[in-house]
């Protein structure tokens, strides 16, 4: 039994069944009271300086903010309903391979990295942005082949997606400020910590795989390698391929001969086929 299989035996009763929906339910109520001015959006993002003097609740609200804190215009409806209707499909899909408690494990975790990592910059505004990335990854990487409609026309492979997505994070490491290089440094934590064993274990599968590929090719014969050559003259099937090539059973070893020395050759011995093999 692993370690996560133990983990679900004694806490899987805490999970949250269908948390994803409850996330967006919660963000579509957050972006009509900010719409409306009933809530205020600096009072629920979360900057750790501001939780840390009272004001706890950012610690949760933050995971509420919507993609888009106010629209201006259909473009932004649009590319906000889109985004909460991906972060379903990806949630739920993810949920429906693991479970309720490995996914619940998994935000869980994401989430943790990424409030520790807001309050080494206590004054910076943490975004939830690199924890729903990181569910985008990890669905990714689990179902690589599955097909995204951009635009609502043009099929494209997710772990395409994935990899535009992982370069972004690498331009945020190399050259954003040290508050989003520790965004992504838990991102890629809580990504390690679930498929770091998986990962590690297909690539010594694929290594090992292209090891006995490359051995077998050593050791087979050359594609043009002839299959019968005459002992005599060297013609071979190839060289001559109306030529009749047979085989004497009064030689030791498989001599093979051309009808022209078939019947027109001194016989080899067992000493003779040892000798031209060493």
């Amino acid at each position: 039994m692993s370690f996560l299989d133990k983990l679900e035996r004694n806490f899987g009763r805490f999970s949250i069944p269908g948390i994803t929906r409850f996330i967006i339910v919660g963000q579509v109520l957050v972006w009509f009271g900010l719409e409306r001015g009933v809530l205020d959006p600096g009072a629920l993002i979360l900057q750790p300086a501001a939780a840390v003097h009272g004001q706890w609740w950012r610690l949760l609200t933050f995971v509420l903010m919507p993609p888009l804190q106010s629209l201006n215009g259909l473009r932004d409806l649009i590319f906000t309903i889109f985004g909460w209707w991906l972060f379903y499909l990806l949630g739920s899909g993810l949920e429906a391979i693991w479970g309720s408690f490995r996914y619940n494990l998994f935000l869980l975790l994401g989430f943790l990295a990424t409030v520790a990592a807001g309050f080494v910059f206590p004054l910076d505004i943490v975004p939830n942005t690199f924890l729903a990335g990181s569910v985008f990854l990890a669905f990714a990487y689990l179902n690589p082949d599955f097909e995204l409609a951009i635009f609502l026309v043009i099929p494209v492979k997710i772990k395409w997606l994935a990899l535009l997505a992982w370069i972004y994070y690498a331009v945020c490491f190399v050259l954003g400020p040290w508050a989003d290089r520790l965004q992504v440094a838990a991102t890629v934590a809580n990504f390690v910590l679930f498929f770091g064993p998986d990962a590690w274990q297909r690539a010594h599968l694929r290594t090992r795989q292209m090891a006995i590929r490359a051995e077998r090719a050593a050791s087979a014969p050359p594609v043009d390698a002839p299959r019968h050559k005459c002992r005599i003259c060297g013609k071979t099937d190839r060289t001559d391929p109306q030529m009749d090539f047979r085989y004497c059973s009064k030689c030791a070893g498989d001599q093979c001969y051309c009808s022209d020395h078939i019947f027109n050759h001194v016989h080899v011995t067992e000493a003779d086929d040892a000798k031209k093999a060493g």
